[in-house]
C-alpha cells in the first residue's frame, strides 16, 4: 500500500481534503496509529513519524502535537551511485556528509569477462559501503536513531558495521534516488513528516 508522507503543518489542510472528498471520518486510534473511516468506505491510516506508537485521543490535532522530533537523530541514505548521511539536534542540523563513489553498471558480456566484471563491481560497491560508514560514524557520532533510505541492500552493508551496532533505523522508509545535497536536505523534511497510508473505496471520487 503506497505511503503518503504529510508534513505536520500540512496535516490540517490535507484532512480537510479528504473530508470534502469523502466526508467526515470516524476516527480511531488502533495498532499505535490513528484511522479514519469515511462513510463512503474511503479510510487512511496515519502514523508518527520516527516509528513512534500512539496511544492519545482519536483527535487529529492531539495527533499532530504528538509528532514531536527527538533529541539526537540521523538521516542515511544509501545508493550505489553515493550516499548522504546526517546528524541532527531536533530540527537542527549539526553534521552532513555527502559523497559519491564510482560503481560501474551491469554489463551484457558472457563467460569469464562477465565473472570479471561482476567481482569488480562487487568489490567497488563494498568499498563504497565501507567509506558510507566511516562518514556515518563520524557524522552520526552516536546518534541512536536513523531514517534511511535509498537502496535497502546498500542501507543493510553500511549498517552492519560493528561501529554502528548502537544505531536503530527507524521509519519512514526514504525512496530517493542517489543522493546529492539536494535531496537529503528534502529527506530531512520527509523523515519529520505524518506517514499516511490512505485507501478510496471503489466508487470514490479521485
Amino acid at each position: 500500500m503506497p505511503e503518503v508522507l504529510v508534513p505536520t503543518t500540512r496535516w490540517a489542510r490535507w484532512l480537510a481534503n479528504f473530508t470534502v472528498s469523502h466526508g467526515a471520518p470516524e476516527l480511531v486510534v488502533d495498532a499505535a496509529a490513528l484511522r479514519g473511516t469515511a462513510a463512503d468506505g474511503s479510510w487512511f491510516t496515519v502514523r508518527l513519524p520516527f516509528s513512534r506508537p500512539y496511544d492519545g485521543p482519536a483527535d487529529p490535532v492531539a495527533f499532530a502535537e504528538a509528532a514531536t522530533v527527538p533529541e539526537a537523530w540521523g538521516l542515511l541514505l544509501v545508493r550505489k551511485g553515493g550516499f548522504a548521511v546526517a546528524r541532527l539536534t531536533g530540527e537542527q542540523l549539526t553534521g552532513s556528509k555527502v559523497g559519491q563513489r564510482h560503481v560501474q553498471g551491469r554489463t551484457k558480456a558472457g563467460g569469464q569477462s562477465q565473472q570479471r566484471f561482476a567481482r569488480r563491481r562487487a568489490n567497488q560497491a563494498r568499498d563504497a559501503y565501507a567509506a558510507a560508514a566511516d562518514h556515518a560514524v563520524r557524522v552520526l557520532d552516536g546518534a541512536p536513531l536513523v531514517v534511511a533510505g535509498g537502496d535497502r541492500s546498500a542501507v543493510a552493508e553500511v549498517l552492519a558495521d560493528p561501529r554502528l551496532a548502537g544505531v536503530s533505523a527507524v521509519g519512514p522508509w526514504l525512496a530517493v534516488p542517489d543522493p546529492r545535497r539536494t535531496i537529503l536536505d528534502q529527506a530531512i523534511r520527509d523523515a519529520q513528516a505524518l506517514v499516511v497510508e490512505v485507501v478510496n473505496a471503489p466508487t470514490a471520487p479521485g
